[in-house]
């Protein structure tokens, strides 16, 4: 008699032991089972209904409550995921424009004359410098320092060095230039200006009027080429240069410097009729990035006390000196006339203290 495990045909051919252990390695577990297509009835739905057939067909709608609710958590978690990684994608390939750059605005700047008390000291160049507040003062370019440059929140250090290099280019062609403080050039200052001041610039150049808005000597320190000269042509320097972000598409830089002159008349031959000529110069500048990428800026302010000079002195246009052996005296500031709405001359004038001066007893 045949064992169980041996059909009358004998084994099944290619099965080891047979049909029955084709299927001993197959696990029917609980998610195979609720997977099914099918269903088996129940013993007592069989039971009920003879006429039920074995197995009957599951509806797509009858898939386990759970295993539903999980697959719609992970495609609505998918579709998030989805969502966002879009979102950063479309912001990295199509960032938001930076806003575009305001108009520049018109340049504010004020003059204040500084009158002595005696007269002013004459000597040789070297002499005056030696016993003057400027005696350690660097010489030309070289005392328009720049500062130690750092990032910013939106600004490169690349980006901060070239605002800072591009205050620099200006005070040093603005204040230094023998050119420009003869009174000649202007061109050299006027190429550096962002195009939206070229008409401020250009109507100080013209018609220079001290209204707070078109005085040339707000834009450059400059002399009577008529009256005076350089006695030696290097200036004396002293200030500082400092950065800020104020906004992020824009940088300001201040230059805050004091400016040192030797001069004597024009046409003198006499070394020792030279003097000595101080001009504190703060200017605010400002750099869109635009005008970073353009090597240009804005000026946004100019402060300027200079002297020694007479009180009712126009500078408008050019800087009037006091020189060796002259006195302010009694001169006062120009008068302003409160009742005429076109007049915009500020009367103000200050005193030049002693100490701002070479020492009379130790110079000569």
């Amino acid at each position: 008699m045949a064992g169980r495990g041996k059909p009358p045909e004998g084994p099944v051919e290619g099965v080891p032991g047979g049909g029955d252990d084709e299927y001993r390695s197959v696990v029917f577990d609980e998610s195979f089972v609720d997977a099914a297509r099918l269903q088996e009835y129940s013993a007592q739905e069989r039971m009920d209904d003879e006429d039920h057939a074995a197995v009957r067909s599951r509806p797509p709608s009858e898939e386990p409550p759970a295993r539903s609710a999980s697959r719609q958590g992970l495609v609505l978690v998918l579709l998030i995921v989805l969502a966002f990684g879009t979102a950063v994608y479309m912001g990295v390939r199509n960032p938001l424009p930076d806003p575009a750059p305001s108009p520049a605005q018109p340049a504010r700047m004020a003059t204040v004359p500084l009158a002595p008390r005696d007269a002013v000291p004459g000597s040789t160049p070297e002499d005056l410098f030696a016993h003057s507040p400027a005696a350690a003062y660097r010489t030309g370019a070289d005392g328009v320092t720049l500062p130690s440059t750092y990032r910013t929140d939106h600004f490169t250090e690349n980006q901060v060095l070239a605002a800072l290099t591009g205050a620099k280019d200006y005070v040093v062609a603005s204040s230094l230039d023998p050119a420009v403080l003869t009174g000649g050039e202007v061109r050299s200052v006027r190429l550096m200006l962002d195009p939206g001041q070229g008409a401020q610039f250009e109507r100080s150049v013209d018609r220079p009027r001290s209204d707070g808005r078109h005085a040339l000597t707000g834009w450059m320190v400059r002399f009577d080429p008529g009256r005076v000269a350089l006695a030696a042509p290097e200036v004396r320097v002293n200030g500082t240069l400092s950065v800020e972000e104020i906004h992020r598409n824009a940088l300001e830089v201040t230059a805050d410097h004091v400016f040192v002159y030797a001069l004597h008349p024009q046409g003198s031959a006499d070394a020792s009729d030279a003097s000595l000529f101080t001009v504190r110069r703060e200017v605010r500048f400002h750099f869109h990035r635009e005008d970073l990428t353009e090597h240009q800026l804005q000026v946004r302010s100019v402060s300027v006390r200079a002297g020694p000079m007479a009180c009712s002195a126009g500078h408008a246009d050019t800087l009037v000196p006091l020189l060796a052996g002259e006195r302010a005296g009694d001169d006062l500031p120009a008068g302003t006339d409160p009742y005429a709405r076109d007049d915009s001359r500020g009367a103000v004038c200050g005193v030049l203290a002693r100490s701002a001066m070479p020492d009379p007893a130790r110079t000569g």
